[in-house]
């Protein structure tokens, strides 16, 4: 009995590390030519929990895979925002 409730224990903080990362896509603004996705990219990628992220220049979108316990969609607006490329949530 006194193993099975240390192999619960033990299990139990990995079964939160490894958490489903969330998905959201933004609504970027100011991208005018074909460099500054990457801007984009690498202010999303500087926000922490951030874990992949895939700019489209022609929608004028980010899409970004995040830890919700390290980052929030706020985050991630105003990462873009302060690089100069205004973001909102699309919906």
């Amino acid at each position: 009995m006194r193993k099975l409730l240390f192999a619960a224990l033990i299990a139990l903080p990995l079964a939160t590390v490894a958490a489903t990362p969330k998905t959201v896509t933004l609504d970027v603004q100011n991208m005018t030519c074909e460099l500054c996705p990457i801007t984009v990219k690498k202010s999303l990628e500087k926000v922490p929990g951030v874990s992949a992220v895939k700019v489209d220049f022609d929608q004028k979108t980010a899409t970004i895979s995040y830890d919700a316990d390290k980052a929030q969609p706020e985050a991630l607006t105003k990462a873009t925002t302060n690089a100069g490329y205004p973001s909102t949530v699309h919906k």
